[in-house]
């Protein structure tokens, strides 16, 4: 009886994208992204990027920011290819800062915000920190875990 290897590389894109989309995407994206052309293209469908958390939950609902290095990655290599397919976000206070201001986010019509206190809610929406524009903005959730 002969054994049959498939790998990865080998399976139908729609397959892939259902694979990936099972994946936390961030760490998808951080992973995958740049392997090769065709992984990048699945990795960017609109259904796979249309919303994306860029922070770490743990299984006991404590977040955290990613690490530097995944950070430095999003924001040098792999936002400034899909900025323009992400419409909601999730971020957490201690990085949000520099995920905002790494690229135009010109179709986010979402954002959700962790671990943000109301003091620095009053910085970002009065205009008193420049993040971005929010003209597109349509929902913001503001969620503060441990409080």
């Amino acid at each position: 009886m002969e054994h049959s290897l498939v790998k990865l590389i080998d399976l139908p894109d729609e397959l892939l994208l259902m694979i990936f989309m099972y994946m936390k995407k961030a760490l998808a994206l951080y992973s995958l992204m740049g392997i090769n052309r065709r992984f990048d293209r699945i990795l960017q469908d609109p259904m796979f990027l249309n919303h994306l958390t860029l922070m770490t939950c743990t299984s006991n609902s404590f977040i955290y920011p990613m690490y530097k290095k995944t950070i430095d990655r999003f924001c040098l290599y792999i936002l400034p290819e899909i900025h323009h397919k992400i419409k909601w976000v999730n971020l957490e206070i201690l990085s949000m800062k520099r995920l905002l201001l790494a690229v135009e986010y010109p179709n986010l019509c979402g954002l959700g915000l962790y671990n943000i206190r109301e003091e620095t809610d009053a910085h970002i929406f009065n205009g008193k920190e420049n993040y971005f524009s929010f003209s597109n903005l349509r929902h913001i959730a503001n969620t503060n875990k441990g409080d």
